[in-house]
């Protein structure tokens, strides 16, 4: 775990299986997982949706809640104020992360093609570091208002959604995602990138943007 390895796969396709918990939001461990109401057909996508610094399951989901219904939301919380990276290096997030997303994949039908790693702030910057270390597990990465990303090693090219607000005031625009934008697109990575005129936050449309970003074909 130490490298930022996550281990954790989906089971492959197979026969619909009955949901193992209703609509809601359940604790599952260390983390929380909000299960949608409406079931559909076919396997589910899931979202590891990462709260930011000082933050908890509960304030992440808050900033997804109106997506929430068209996937799985998984919702771990930090072992420390913040994600081990910035804390002295990965390893017990990165573990904590890795034990609830087998356990989602042990008991819920998931999309293999719809698995995103998302987070806001510090959620974001982290959840786009796993993603790039992680591209065999996460397709896509939704990162709401990224400080950085710092991957040990990277592995397949996971498309990439990132926001940011023009008037931030806790992450300056200039000094992260404007930076941060062009490096993934010169490194190859599939992106949409997205501004809007607010603050620290995730306005309703850039979430049901991104949610579009993680369904399309």
């Amino acid at each position: 775990m130490e490298e930022g390895r996550l281990a954790a796969r989906p089971q492959p396709p197979g026969a619909t299986r009955p949901w193992p918990l209703p609509a809601g939001l359940h604790p599952m461990g260390e983390a929380m997982l909000r299960v949608p109401a409406s079931p559909g057909s076919g396997p589910l996508p899931l979202i590891l949706m990462l709260h930011g610094a000082g933050g908890d399951p509960a304030k992440a989901l808050r900033r997804v809640e109106s997506i929430a219904e068209a996937a799985l939301v998984l919702l771990p919380k930090s072992r420390g104020a913040t994600w081990d990276v910035l804390e002295g290096g990965y390893g017990p997030d990165v573990a904590r992360i890795d034990a609830a997303l087998a356990a989602v994949f042990a008991a819920w039908p998931v999309d293999p093609a719809r698995i995103a790693a998302a987070g806001f702030s510090d959620g974001a910057s982290y959840a786009l570091s796993l993603a790039m270390m992680n591209g065999a597990l996460f397709t896509h990465a939704l990162a709401f208002s990224p400080g950085f990303a710092a991957p040990l090693h990277v592995e397949g090219k996971p498309r990439c959604f990132l926001s940011h607000g023009t008037e931030d005031r806790v992450l300056n625009i200039d000094l992260c995602s404007r930076r941060l934008a062009p490096k993934l697109q010169r490194a190859g990575y599939p992106l949409t990138y997205l501004e809007f005129g607010g603050g620290h936050e995730v306005p309703e449309a850039i979430a049901e943007r991104a949610l579009a970003f993680l369904l399309e074909d």
